[in-house]
């Protein structure tokens, strides 16, 4: 990517702060380095200066460090400045007016990132996970978004890329020279090649499918009759007193959201109105909005009273949750209960004294697939996952047209398209513009 432009905004969060940080990028900046620092000699590249920022008329802004990075030396590829003051609102308001005084624009957002991508200082798998790393909310969301950033999950990409680029150069040898005596594939046993080839990718999309999981979460839903303890079993899971708890029925008329996160899961709960014949109006909205949250939700947690057991409510509930989501039966108030009445056949938890909580959040990790096991995770998006069942898919019919090398060599041709995707060597200017408007400014 050659271009003219110089950009410029503030990298770091608004708010007061120790230190604040502006960041410019794009051709020789070496002197647009000296004027905003007054006329200083020219910084040298990788060298931090203490500097005076100083606006048109020779007045401080703000003092600080300077950095320059000389191209292509630098994240984006081209010459880079970074202005680092004092954590001011204010003073970094000043300091970015200044800079686009001497030329700059204001960057878009995600356009520092862009700039990388295009010099080629990172692909695309990696762009997203820089995006990724930052908003991370979890010690295990953040490792897995590093692995992606430091190029592991693009490595095992191109790998897999490799090996088809390679079995499409014996294919399509082949096909070129099919009336002389070549044989390209002397040796190769194919549908060996291709087997491997599915197991790779089923081992990678299992590892996407967990990364998923960690970056986006599981919306997960409390439904059940009313007054047999949602509410309370969402702050014990939650730990924190997010929903108003008495012993009235149909006291949550509205629905109450809260986060927790389970190893390093994401579980996004929603607490809902009991499900009832009523005639109040209020509550009728209510159990409106239960039914509209289950739509949108992962996983469901169907709560009964452990003392009633499953009564005909809660069957004709579990009957009314689309046939693909998973569920798990929870019996609460065990605290209350009888040696008789605890012998349930699922999870038996008290929300009052915490019993089977724990066992609890380890059936909702069961319940999502969440295993990592010994392959690494990484902070992967649902359209890489999309790419890598696509190529799946591709490989699968290549192995049934084996015997017909046009077939197989466009097949593979396909399954490699789908790969490369995944790293940005082969995306639309529509996906890069939907990729890159997500991120924040500066970045």
């Amino acid at each position: 990517m050659a271009s003219a432009d110089v950009i410029a905004a503030i990298a770091t969060a608004p708010g007061q702060a120790g230190v604040g940080v502006i960041r410019v990028s794009g051709p020789s900046l070496q002197g647009f380095a000296s004027r905003i620092a007054g006329g200083m000699a020219p910084p040298h590249p990788r060298h931090a200066r203490h500097s005076r920022f100083v606006d048109g008329q020779g007045e401080v802004i703000d003092e600080g460090l300077l950095i320059y990075f000389q191209g292509p030396a630098s994240f984006t590829g081209e010459d880079v400045v970074e202005l680092q003051g004092h954590g001011s609102d204010a003073a970094l308001r000043l300091l970015l007016a200044r800079c686009l005084e001497l030329g700059a624009r204001l960057a878009q957002p995600g356009e520092f990132t862009l700039r990388a991508f295009f010099n080629h200082k990172i692909d695309l798998a990696q762009a997203e996970a820089v995006a990724d790393l930052i908003a991370a909310e979890s010690a295990a969301a953040a490792r897995s978004a590093l692995r992606s950033l430091t190029g592991q999950f693009s490595l095992q990409i191109r790998g897999l890329v490799e090996q088809l680029v390679e079995l499409r150069l014996r294919v399509e040898g082949c096909i070129d020279f099919a009336d002389e005596a070549v044989d390209f594939l002397e040796h190769t046993d194919i549908r060996a090649v291709l087997s491997r080839l599915q197991d790779a990718v089923d081992r990678l999309t299992g590892s996407a499918a967990q990364g998923l999981l960690l970056r986006s979460g599981c919306r997960t839903v409390l439904i059940g009759a009313p007054n047999v303890g949602k509410s309370s079993l969402l702050n014990a899971i939650t730990e924190e007193d997010h929903a108003l708890v008495t012993d009235i029925p149909g006291t949550t008329r509205d629905l109450i959201r809260a986060s927790v996160f389970i190893e390093g899961v994401p579980f996004h709960m929603v607490d809902t109105a009991g499900i009832r014949e009523t005639a109040d109006v209020i509550e009728q909205a209510g159990i409106e909005r239960t039914w509209q949250a289950v739509e949108q939700a992962d996983l469901a947690l169907v709560v009964a009273d452990i003392r009633n057991g499953l009564t005909e409510v809660d069957r004709q509930l579990l009957s009314r949750l689309p046939q693909d989501m998973p569920r798990e039966v929870v019996y609460n108030k065990a605290d209350l209960a009888s040696t008789a009445q605890r012998a349930q056949t699922g999870t038996v938890v008290s929300a009052v004294s915490g019993e089977g909580i724990p066992e609890l959040k380890r059936h909702l990790l069961q319940r999502v697939g969440w295993n990592p096991g010994a392959e690494p995770v990484f902070l992967a998006r649902e359209r890489h996952r999309a790419a890598l069942l696509q190529a799946r898919s591709h490989l699968e019919t290549a192995l049934e047209v084996a015997d017909t090398f046009e077939l197989l060599a466009e097949e593979l041709r396909l399954a490699q398209n789908a790969l490369s995707s995944i790293t940005g060597e082969f995306s639309s200017d529509d996906l890069l513009g939907e990729i890159f408007s997500r991120f924040c400014i500066g970045k």
